[in-house]
């Protein structure tokens, strides 16, 4: 592995883990096992150095929830399979974030003390509610939602319900927690079904 991806790679687990303002240059060089040259060699300041775990944490964010979802053809099903893997495979991913949803441990840090990093981690969040209701208004056209179903709201309910999943986890690590949290949303979608 070479030393830029090193850092940025330990970087995200110590982010996971600490937050942005909470870990140190001197923590980031220790996981690194590097110096400040060659940390400098690579980065500019350590903003410069979030926007690049930022990428590297949406790739994997990426690569993890959207796994098998091309698989399936209805728009509801891939809503059903991004929930199953943001439990199964995102959240449980403690390798790349032994802290939990780096970007839920970065929006709560960053929202008043960094508001230029935390519309960043927004865009993703943004992105996603889009994806759902897209999703939503997509399998309601197709007639697999009842009728009355305000996909806007239900979009809503799902991505507020994908993030205190997220917040509950990263806090107690319990898995009969997440079950549940997640279940919970599992058994909403089936309740806008026809």
């Amino acid at each position: 592995m070479l030393l830029k991806e090193k850092i940025v790679r330990e970087s995200l687990k110590l982010f996971s883990l600490k937050g942005f303002l909470s870990t140190s240059l001197h923590d980031i060089l220790k996981a690194a096992g590097t110096s400040k040259g060659g940390f400098y060699n690579h980065f500019q300041s350590k903003e410069d150095l979030f926007y690049h775990v930022m990428d590297l944490a949406r790739k994997i964010w990426r690569e993890k929830n959207l796994a098998g979802m091309d698989d399936t053809r209805q728009p509801a099903e891939k809503i059903k399979k991004l929930l199953e893997n943001f439990k199964n495979r995102y959240l449980l991913d403690a390798e790349n974030f032994p802290g939990g949803c780096v970007f839920i441990t970065l929006s709560v840090e960053l929202n008043d003390q960094r508001p230029h990093l935390s519309k960043e981690i927004s865009k993703g969040f943004t992105g996603l509610k889009k994806m759902l209701k897209r999703l939503l208004d997509q399998s309601k056209h197709e007639g697999v939602l009842a009728k009355g179903v305000d996909t806007a709201k239900a979009a809503e309910i799902l991505f507020a319900g994908l993030l205190g999943a997220s917040v509950i986890y990263g806090a107690d690590k319990s898995g009969t927690c997440l079950d549940n949290s997640i279940n919970a949303l599992l058994n909403y979608l089936e309740s806008i079904r026809i």
